[in-house]
Order: C-alpha cells, then sequence, then structure tokens
C-alpha cells in the first residue's frame, strides 16, 4: 500500500511528487509512466517557452514564481537548466496596440516590463517585410502590415530535458518510486465497506477510488494522484468525473539556419544577452518562431485553433501539409529568409486544454486528485502547479509557492475556482 499513486511523469507529476516528498518525507509515493522514462510524453514535445508577463493575477503567480524557483536551481543549487532569456516579440498592429494599451498600462502599474519598437526598426534588424498588404497573394490570404513589436525582455526558453532529470534525481534522492513501462488502464473504486456483492459499489454504499488497474497488475493507494495531460479524460470518464479537459494537437518543424540568411536573422543582435533573435510571434496568424542555439536551427509552430479537432492520439504525428500549406506560406511574406526552407525534422504532441479559460485544473473528488490541464504552459508553471497539488494532498487550505507568495489550494478547482481572466490577449 503506497500512501500516493501519481500517474504520469510528465513535468507536473514530476513536480507534484517533488513538493509532496518536501511536506510529507516520509509519505511513501510511487510515480508510473506508460513510457519508457520520465518526462517523455507530451513534455518531450514541448516548445519550452516561459515568460513572466501575464495581465492575471493567478497566471503571472504561477509563471513567476515557477520561473524564479527554476533560477533558484540553476544559481544555487548549481544544476544547468539551460535557461536562456531570448526574450518575446510579438509582432502587432496599430489596432492590436490600441486595444490592448490600457491593459499594458495596468501591468506596467504591477511592475512587468516590456518595450515597444516601431515597424521601421523591426525592417532594419530583423529584415522583416513589415508591409505585406503591398503583395496580391498576401491579401488574399488576408496577411496583415506589422505596425509595432511588442517586446518582453522577462521571458525565454529552459531545457525541458535538464528540468526532467533534476526533477528525477530529487525525487530518487528522496526515495520516491518511479516505474516507467506502467500504463493505467483504468481506477479502483470500491466500497469503504465491502460486502462481497457482485458488482459493487452500489448507489447506496460510501466509495471511494483506492488505486490504479495497470498492464501489470492492480496499485493500491491511500490517495491516487492523475498528472495525466491530455489522458485525463479517458480514466475520469469511466467513473463519471468531469475534468473539463480536451486533447489538441500541437506541431513542430525545425528549420537548420544553413542559409546566410537564416544565420544573420538567428544570431540578430540587439535583444537580448544570447545575441540572438527573440522568439517571434506574427500577427495573423500567430505563427511562432524560436531560435533554437543549440541545434543552430529555428522551431516553428502555430497553436492553430478552428478546426483543428480535439482528439487524443497515442503517437502524434506532424503533418506535413500543415508546414507547406498552413505555415512556409505565410512565414516567407514576412520573413523571406525562410524561402525554400524544408523542415529537417519536426513532431507533434497533445496540448490538455482546460475548456473553463485555460488555466490549470487541480481538484481533489472521492479519493482521486487531478492536476492537468495547463493548455500549453506546463513548463512555464510547473512548479507552482506541483507545489499547490502537493498542499492539497497534504490537507492544507494554503499552499505556499517559490519566493514565499501563498494561493488558497481550492483556486484551480472547479466548484470553488476563483482565477482572474486573462485580459492580455494577441
Amino acid at each position: 500500500m503506497y500512501d500516493a499513486v501519481i500517474v504520469g511523469a510528465g513535468i507536473l507529476g514530476l513536480a507534484t511528487a517533488y513538493h509532496i516528498k518536501e511536506l510529507r518525507p516520509n509519505d511513501r509515493i510511487l510515480v508510473i509512466d506508460k513510457l519508457k522514462g520520465p518526462g517523455q510524453g507530451n513534455t518531450a514535445k514541448s516548445a519550452a517557452m516561459f515568460r513572466t508577463f501575464f495581465s492575471s493575477r493567478t497566471n503571472l503567480l504561477l509563471a513567476k514564481t515557477s520561473i524564479e524557483f527554476y533560477e533558484y536551481v540553476e544559481k544555487k543549487l548549481g544544476y544547468d537548466l539551460g535557461m536562456r532569456w531570448t526574450g518575446y516579440l510579438f509582432l502587432i498592429t496599430e489596432e492590436e496596440y490600441k486595444r490592448n494599451k490600457p491593459v499594458l498600462q495596468t501591468m506596467k502599474n504591477m511592475g512587468l516590463e516590456y518595450k515597444i519598437y516601431d515597424a521601421d526598426y523591426l525592417a532594419k534588424t530583423l529584415n522583416i517585410n513589415v508591409k505585406v498588404s503591398q503583395d496580391e497573394e498576401a491579401q488574399m490570404m488576408g496577411l496583415v502590415d506589422i505596425d509595432y513589436g511588442l517586446f518582453i525582455p522577462r521571458a525565454g526558453c529552459i531545457d525541458v530535458d535538464s528540468l526532467v532529470k533534476f526533477y528525477e534525481q530529487e525525487l530518487r534522492k528522496k526515495n520516491v518510486e518511479i516505474k516507467c513501462g506502467v500504463e493505467a488502464k483504468e481506477l479502483i473504486v470500491e466500497p469503504k465497506e465491502p460486502l462481497e456483492l457482485p458488482g459493487e459499489p452500489y448507489p447506496w454504499q460510501e466509495a471511494s477510488v483506492t488505486g490504479v488497474r495497470t498492464n501489470i497488475g492492480d496499485i493500491k493507494a491511500k490517495k491516487v494522484i492523475l498528472a495525466t495531460g491530455a489522458w485525463t479524460p479517458l480514466l475520469l470518464d469511466k467513473i463519471g468525473i468531469d475534468c473539463h479537459i480536451k486533447a489538441k494537437k500541437r506541431q513542430i518543424f525545425s528549420i537548420k539556419a544553413d542559409k546566410e540568411s537564416l544565420k544573420k536573422l538567428l544570431y540578430t543582435k540587439g535583444f537580448n544577452p544570447e545575441n540572438c533573435m527573440p522568439f517571434l510571434i506574427l500577427p495573423k496568424p500567430k505563427i511562432w518562431i524560436k531560435p533554437a542555439l543549440e541545434e543552430k536551427a529555428i522551431w516553428i509552430g502555430l497553436a492553430d485553433e478552428f478546426p483543428r479537432e480535439f482528439k487524443v492520439e497515442d503517437d502524434p504525428q506532424p503533418e506535413m501539409n500543415f508546414y507547406e500549406y498552413g505555415l512556409y506560406p505565410v512565414i516567407i511574406k514576412y520573413l523571406p529568409q525562410f524561402k525554400d526552407a524544408r523542415p529537417y525534422s519536426s513532431w507533434a504532441g497533445l496540448y490538455a486544454i482546460n475548456t473553463i479559460d485555460e488555466q490549470p485544473i487541480i481538484f481533489e473528488t472521492h479519493g482521486v486528485l487531478v492536476v492537468s490541464g495547463a493548455s500549453g504552459s506546463g513548463i512555464m508553471k510547473a512548479d507552482a502547479i506541483g507545489r499547490i497539488a502537493a498542499a492539497l494532498y497534504a490537507g492544507m487550505e494554503y499552499a505556499e509557492l517559490s519566493g514565499g507568495e501563498r494561493i488558497k489550494t481550492t483556486t484551480f478547482s472547479i466548484e470553488k475556482r476563483e482565477t482572474e481572466p486573462e485580459r492580455f490577449v494577441l
């Protein structure tokens, strides 16, 4: 019998286990995952970007404190997490700037830093075509001109493998068991006072989740924690619990910066201490372009919404047509450096989309604790999410985040949810 079994050894499961052992060092914890090692699922397929720039108090608190903890791990504990402060650069229209100006002023009053670049500066430094409306094909595609660049300096990327290894190493030091190749088939539900009746529990019996049925047998625990991301509803639907999480595929395409024009773009100076291009977000559609310095490459992706279906896939694959006809025609209008560029590598993963407000879902009911629904920002917010889930597990009313800030453990629940809507939307 374990005190807790955590299903899912992705970043949320690992962070939750880490902080449970911080709060309850004597508890016997088991982490299981169906893949061959920790962090090999959607965690490994992340773009691994982060920013401390949100208008929502809850969004900001999760991201800010998590990133501060990662900095602590690098600077104080001596783990190299590969943090690079490249910054974010949103390429925006005049209309978008005017619409967000009041929100930006509020964020500035909150102490959040940003800088506005004009179109001429962007065209000169990054060789961006800011006047795409003059192009007939661009007009047909509905592309818009770039009027400003909104630069966020307190932002960048992290090496996901290094972050996973940090948590894994620390968990093994704390005697947390991690078993991979173990697939959760269903949750075990049992009555508290079994009567050996066929098919129990019945509605008149008090029951709870008591374990997990897996490919290697049943695993019993006082508490089952689901950190299963996009697969969470597959386990909860069977026992009638709604978690408001749906899966949506996301794809990344990597382009080698082997042409002189792409090298020049990749190593653009003046924006950050890395002397590279910032993380770019185009105005329409919101295609993102990331410098991948370790690979001497540039990653490209898009969180496409409509009409991308909600669908759970065990092994999602990238779609070359999506790059050829969805991303490439747009990119070359704004950045002609990508002319004839083709991916040398590509992959796909699943976002666990919280359909309520795209902020995490952390709640406990009937003996199962759910920690999921990060909606694509799991790496950015993982440490804070893990602390909240751990405090909820320990029966605490408040969780203490990195730096000492406190938050109610019910803040990201469903019934007592107290999240603040995000108003900074580009």
